[in-house]
């Protein structure tokens, strides 16, 4: 019985969405935790529902031959039951914690398993406001460029580097909230129940296409897009990863900031080149769709926050692609001598982004300023 469990325990939830929800609750021995109960009949009902998702997309497809979302239906398959094991979120949550444990910004819920089964979950209970609230940072003092930047450096990390990536960044999910203590801001990341494993090949792919967009490489954009499923529909897969248009991308995605008309531009053409975009999404592997919901909320977020496209979230996304290709290409290697070749390579690379961010830095600073007025005038 909850009696018997806790001290106290809310019966109105803190929050409530299709699978389960979530009440806060106080143990016997004074912990306060965070208690995620699946809803009665999900677990019988979801088998039901994933079939009635395919008959309904079988007849439209039958009406509308160009319908070509079955990898719906593919996917619900094969993600339903993982999110349906709250056993399976826990080690997920564990693994992401280890994982990136050298984030000291990052905070996950540790999971107490002793009061844990497949369909009750109970966490170390964290609270924040979410990540895309602007005017709660303002109040609290948290700065937003610096969380903005961070949650870039969170998931370059997960997706270049370790290729094990949180799937539901939505604001729900991502809190921020400042340490009393030491005063730093903290990102608290809930809800584990999706994720997605790249392959070693997949995630070298992707890294060197996002190498070639933020280089403005035409020739590697299509070489590296065709490799992961875009065919001749390349341009249109560069403009779906980066939400921009096809000119900003030949410009170089970090050298023009996202203007009204060319989002105007972006949602017109989402809805003239719609047939394309579902061939392009039943194309490309099935690794490819939560990474592309996964770019769509997070882009959400940097909008929110008035911090999209800024020039540190590309640098940071360089740093993780260098460093997770010279890690392959280290690993796949039997000479000591083009090992530490490789070695140099990465560290000159890395030397170069440092110093561009510090170029960066001093630009937008008032001593950077105080520089450039004095070299002018010496000029």
């Amino acid at each position: 019985q909850i009696k018997e469990l806790f001290v106290s325990f809310e019966d109105t939830p803190l929050g409530a969405a299709s699978l389960a929800q979530v009440h806060k609750a106080v143990l016997q021995d004074g912990r306060t935790v965070a208690v995620k109960i699946q809803h009665p009949k999900v677990q019988a009902q979801s088998s039901k529902d994933i079939l009635l998702m395919e008959v309904l997309l079988l007849v439209v497809k039958q009406i509308f031959p160009d319908f070509e979302f079955m990898w719906l239906v593919e996917e619900a398959k094969k993600n339903l039951p993982l999110e349906l094991d709250f056993l399976n979120e826990g080690r997920n949550a564990e693994k992401v914690a280890h994982m990136l444990k050298s984030f000291d910004f990052l905070k996950v819920p540790r999971i107490y398993w002793e009061l844990s089964t497949r369909r009750v979950l109970l966490m170390e209970f964290m609270e924040g406001g979410q990540v895309n609230d602007r005017a709660y940072m303002e109040r609290n003092g948290i700065n937003v460029n610096e969380i903005s930047r961070n949650l870039g450096k969170l998931y370059s990390e997960m997706i270049f580097v370790n290729g094990f990536v949180h799937c539901d960044p939505h604001p729900g999910n991502v809190l921020v909230k400042k340490c009393p203590a030491s005063g730093k801001a903290h990102i608290i990341l809930l809800d584990h129940g999706l994720y997605q494993v790249l392959s070693e090949s997949f995630r070298m792919d992707y890294c060197r296409l996002w190498q070639a967009l933020i280089k403005a490489d035409m020739k590697r954009v299509q070489k590296y897009s065709r490799r992961l499923g875009a065919g001749d529909l390349y341009p249109l897969f560069a403009c779906m990863l980066t939400a921009r248009s096809w000119e900003s991308v030949n410009k170089g995605i970090d050298r023009s900031p996202v203007s009204a008309s060319e989002d105007v531009e972006i949602r017109s053409n989402a809805a003239a080149y719609l047939p394309q975009i579902t061939q392009l999404l039943n194309n490309v592997p099935r690794q490819m769709l939560l990474l592309l919901k996964t770019n769509d909320l997070l882009r959400g977020i940097e909008s929110a926050l008035h911090t999209r496209a800024s020039a540190s979230s590309f640098l940071n996304m360089s740093r993780c692609c260098i460093r997770a290709v010279s890690t392959y290409q280290r690993s796949k290697s039997h000479s000591l001598y083009r090992r530490a070749q490789i070695s140099l390579t990465e560290a000159l690379s890395l030397w170069q982004i440092n110093l561009y961010e510090l170029f960066l830095w001093l630009k937008g600073s008032q001593l950077g300023n105080w520089v450039i007025a004095l070299l002018s005038r010496m000029h």
